[in-house]
């Protein structure tokens, strides 16, 4: 009797898939996950595209990925966790610690700029790169390129020529999205096109400067990354055979360059997991590009897609909206938010007369939801440019409400705390002249032209053996203090605690000379030292305060301001990834929201949407859409607005239609 064989299904490799035995685990992630989540988080080899829809648990996927992966045996450096803010990085590692053990936080976490700049000092001889590299961050990239623009006597020009930002921002464009800054100049500043060649001379002479001096700005880092891992030099195998897993954070925000550093990385092991909403997809005007979430199945053979879309935020109500706004997408991947949340109210459109009474009603109703017992930190106002909330703001100092309002100076950026990081710097790297230009014009008696005539000399002697003959010399004669402090620190001090107690005792009198609230300045100088006790080496402490700083400058906050709660106005932009129990999204008008400026791309038309979406996924409970039926005209008085085309015609099934009338 002829036997039976029966075949069986087997995988694209022929080796059949092992099932595992969900019972060695510590964590029931059956349990703990939804269906999506777990279908994610028990991915192992190959390609993945989650879609994360808002609220839906992407980061407490990621977290649960992680610990299986290493409950699975393989090494957690292995493993290399991308996001966007170290502070994501650092949450999901210390989530997944608690989740399983101490072997979480050994995971490779991070930025890719941290990631890229660690590579480069790890294998800086390999590069070509010193490893005591100085990053510049935006402030001092632009005053470098200041200084080259200055050289070129533009003034002979006598046309209007871009500034130090503009021509930042155009070169970072053509690094991080690779297109010719011809092609930038047209897209986004058709009036400097005539300037091509001196734009492109600049950043010739920009990059030139640099590399003699040993300097990257947060460009370079992750262009020198990927030229690093395309040579695939023995070096560069090296570190691509030991990471097994690469993981992506908010891969929507992907520029074009971030999209090549992740091919690059899996060349070796093709194990990829990008997560991500095509439908949070706001950053193009920071090169950020919608395609590569869109196309990342066409570049990773055998993508699986994965879509998260339980929502654990926002009510069945919300939702509903916001699935209504993506059903008008033209490019997407289809999804539908649905949540077990009951027991919501419709969102409300609000028509008020003017920008005032918009203003004075979201003043009356957010004090009434804080006696509804709804505290002022969980209640935000949102709006599409920073502008649109001055009206407001003058409403809520009326009405004592206290507010902080996102989108202040960065600590690093104020100017006592760069002219205190310019001192590390040049002790650090004596080829920094931006740092050096910067503290010589401290000092009373040198100006623009001597400061120049003092680097030059500079350039000609060893920082860190200073002859003391300098003493006679005419134009180093001023600065031989300094020279002494910087000579003094490189060559008996090493903790960056210790160097920045030496530049105090020698800044402190040009500090009170120069800033007339120095002394609300100087809690901003105790703040970096306290940072600063972190460390054990100064390198580290200022590739840190370039790549992650701290936000907010202590020197914004007066004593009188320091309430127990504030209510929150933000750009939608600086909203995403927040929440709160209720949102207000005001001046919902065409024009404004979405910007007049989108009305000739519907590529840009399209992104207004998804910023729309993005407002209306931060609310949990209650969401109010305002919008002014009337706006001024410097020129022709009052005219009327149309209520944006995101909200036109909604059904009453979707939302509250609300007209604000004045008590007589």
């Amino acid at each position: 009797m002829a036997k039976k064989y029966t075949l069986k299904k087997v995988n694209k490799t022929g080796i059949q898939k092992s099932k595992i035995d969900e019972a060695r685990f510590s964590i029931n992630y059956k349990e703990e996950l939804n269906t999506a989540q777990f279908e994610a988080a028990s991915a192992i080899e190959g390609s993945y595209l989650v879609i994360a829809g808002a609220g839906t648990g992407k980061t407490r996927t990621l977290v649960y990925r992680v610990s299986r992966l290493i409950e699975l045996g393989y090494d957690p450096q292995s493993i290399l966790l991308l996001t966007f803010t170290r502070k994501a990085a650092r949450e999901m590692m210390n989530r997944a610690t608690i989740l399983l053990d101490n072997r979480c936080s050994k995971i490779n976490g991070g930025t890719f700029h941290s990631f890229a700049n660690l590579t480069l000092r790890r294998y800086s001889k390999a590069i070509g790169l010193d490893s005591n590299f100085i990053i510049l961050d935006q402030g001092d990239s632009e005053d470098v390129i200041n200084l080259i623009r200055g050289q070129m006597n533009l003034a002979k020009l006598k046309q209007r020529f871009p500034n130090k930002q503009t021509i930042l921002k155009v070169i970072s464009l053509n690094k991080n999205t690779s297109k010719p800054i011809d092609e930038i100049l047209i897209e986004n500043y058709p009036h400097f096109a005539e300037h091509i060649d001196k734009i492109v001379e600049i950043k010739t002479n920009y990059e030139k400067y640099k590399f003699v001096n040993s300097l990257l700005d947060y460009d370079d880092l992750l262009v020198y990354l990927l030229k690093f891992l395309s040579e695939h030099n023995k070096y560069a195998v090296n570190l691509l055979s030991n990471i097994k897993f690469i993981m992506v954070d908010e891969y929507q925000d992907t520029n074009k360059l971030q999209a090549d550093i992740i091919k690059a990385l899996s060349t070796i092991n093709k194990n990829v997991m990008v997560v991500g909403d095509d439908s949070q997809s706001i950053y193009s005007f920071r090169g950020a590009n919608f395609k590569n979430i869109m196309d990342f199945p066409k570049l990773f053979e055998n993508t699986i897609l994965i879509k998260l879309e339980e929502n654990y935020r926002s009510t069945n109500e919300i939702l509903s909206f916001a699935n209504h706004l993506l059903e008008f997408a033209i490019e997407k991947y289809p999804k539908k938010l649905f949540t077990n949340i009951s027991d919501g109210e419709l969102p409300a459109i609000i028509s008020a007369t003017n920008d005032n009474m918009q203003s004075r009603f979201i003043v009356e109703r957010v004090l009434e939801l804080r006696e509804e017992g709804v505290p002022l930190e969980e209640i935000a106002v949102l709006f599409r440019s920073s502008y649109h909330s001055f009206n407001l703001e003058v409403e809520l100092d009326k009405a004592s409400i206290p507010y902080i309002k996102f989108g202040g100076m960065k600590f690093v950026e104020t100017a006592h705390v760069k002219d205190v990081l310019a001192f590390l710097r040049i002790s650090i790297n004596p080829k920094d002249f931006v740092s050096w230009y910067r503290i010589l014009l401290l000092h009373e008696g040198v100006g623009p032209k001597r400061a120049q005539m003092m680097m030059e000399e500079i350039s000609n002697i060893n920082i860190n053996n200073i002859s003391y003959d300098l003493k006679n010399n005419k134009i180093l004669e001023k600065i031989f203090p300094l020279l002494d402090l910087i000579q003094n620190m490189n060559k008996n001090y090493s903790l960056p605690t210790e160097k920045l107690e030496l530049i105090f005792n020698y800044y402190n009198p040009l500090f009170k000379k120069k800033y007339d609230d120095f002394n609300k300045r100087r809690k901003d100088l105790e703040a970096l030292v306290n940072i600063a006790s972190n460390y054990d080496n100064a390198i580290t402490f200022l590739a840190d305060m370039a790549l992650e700083p701290p936000q907010d400058s202590v020197a914004d906050i007066d004593e009188e301001d320091k309430e127990n709660e504030f209510l929150t106005l933000s750009t939608i932009h600086s909203a995403k990834g927040l929440e709160w129990h209720s949102v207000f999204i005001i001046h919902a008008m065409d024009g404004f929201f979405p910007a007049a400026q989108s009305f000739d791309s519907q590529e840009s038309l399209e992104e207004e949407r998804r910023l729309m979406y993005v407002a209306v996924t931060r609310a949990k409970q209650n969401l109010f859409i305002s919008h002014p039926s009337n706006i001024f005209d410097r020129y022709s008085g009052y005219t009327l607005a149309k209520p944006s085309r995101f909200i036109a015609k909604i059904s009453e099934q979707l939302a509250d239609e609300w007209i604000i009338e004045e008590e007589f």
